[in-house]
């Protein structure tokens, strides 16, 4: 699926969407069937996940655990497919494909299954890095008209307090955060301090996706709250991540944890520890945005996450209806069973270029 326009982040630029889609279905008569989306990249910059990567363990690896196994709800998947070391979103694939399975054989949304709270959830936007300032401002000024409750914008070094103080100086009003990917260094720290004087909600994954501790130094040094994101991908992650004070938010995706399990522990364990959670995104279709909504009821989730409109990225969705955002800058979370959108399998079947049957 090609977006409606290029996204770039500190590692890259994404023009087209390559999306691994999982469609179960429940043994027995009348069996229920789900839907879920491998949310993956094409490279390996983001996370060491590609697509290539999700559908040979998919396919050898972790329906081999699950295949023939009975189970009573689709979080004992999880445990099923622990042997496979790694390869979350892999698993997040069958898990939350098995979620939504559920829910539609429950004859109830999925976002109640999930024990959500609250019906309508709050939308943020991300904005790509901008050829210019000028570009810049009039996206982050169309977006805010849209309604959208919360800006972020992505840098890198280079390009990082010259967008933010024209951000600030025309809007000053606005909820604004950075994302930067990993793109920084603890050396930068003096550098990424300057930041403090713009007043953001905060700064997501300033340095490496594996330097946990690095963060709980910078954030020592800085005052604006860190945010992690590929940091955090285990229980394990987080636990470690709390114990050394290196977040004071954190980011929850889906694919990132391993599905709705997982993602469910760690909102409940962010909690426990009073760290607001939100939800992040990964350029998903309707399919894997519409389970984006679902987790965001949980109550936890209590600030705006990248669960924005189907036509901010793609001139069709495959669902229907699309998902669409009020000028209040919310999405209602659909009454009906499962994710309570329908997969337009003609549109699915029209842009397949590979499809395999597992049994």
């Amino acid at each position: 699926m090609r977006l409606l326009a290029p996204f770039e982040t500190s590692f890259g630029v994404t023009r087209d969407r390559r999306i691994l889609l999982v469609e179960a279905e429940t043994a027995g008569a009348g069996g229920a069937i789900g839907w879920s989306e491998v949310t993956a990249g094409e490279t390996p910059f983001y996370s060491a996940e590609t697509v290539e990567t999700a559908w040979h363990v998919l396919r050898d690896f972790l329906w081999p655990l699950a295949r023939g196994r009975e189970f009573e709800s689709a979080g004992e998947l999880a445990e099923m497919m622990a042997p496979v070391r790694g390869h979350l979103m892999a698993k997040s694939g069958i898990e939350n494909a098995a979620w939504e399975a559920e829910a539609r054989a429950k004859g109830t949304p999925l976002w109640r299954l999930l024990g959500g709270t609250r019906q309508e959830i709050s939308c943020g936007v991300s904005i790509g890095i901008q050829p210019s300032i000028d570009e810049l401002l009039k996206k982050v000024e169309t977006e805010s008209v849209a309604g959208y409750q919360r800006i972020k914008i992505k840098i890198k070094p280079g390009n990082d307090i010259e967008p933010v103080r024209a951000l600030r100086e025309k809007f000053p009003r606005i909820r604004l955060m950075v994302d930067a990917n990993s793109a920084y260094r603890l050396a930068d720290a003096a550098h990424l301090k300057r930041l403090d004087e713009f007043y953001l909600i905060m700064i997501e994954q300033p340095l490496g996706h594996d330097d946990i501790y690095g963060h709980a130094q910078l954030q020592k040094q800085i005052e604006t709250p860190i945010c992690l994101d590929e940091s955090i991908e285990t229980i394990a992650d987080l636990e470690a991540s709390i114990a050394l004070k290196a977040c004071q938010i954190v980011n929850i995706k889906l694919g990132r944890v391993g599905g709705h399990s997982s993602a469910r522990r760690i909102h409940d364990i962010c909690r426990e520890h009073s760290i607001p959670v939100w939800c992040g995104g990964m350029l998903e279709s309707g399919i894997g945005r519409a389970h984006n909504v679902a987790m965001s009821t949980l109550e936890n989730f209590t600030l705006p996450g990248d669960v924005s409109a189907s036509r901010r990225y793609w001139d069709e969705d495959i669902i229907e209806p699309e998902v669409v955002v009020s000028r209040r800058g919310t999405i209602t979370a659909p009454d009906g069973p499962g994710i309570g959108y329908e997969p337009r399998r003609d549109r699915i079947e029209s842009l397949t270029v590979r499809s395999e049957v597992l049994v």
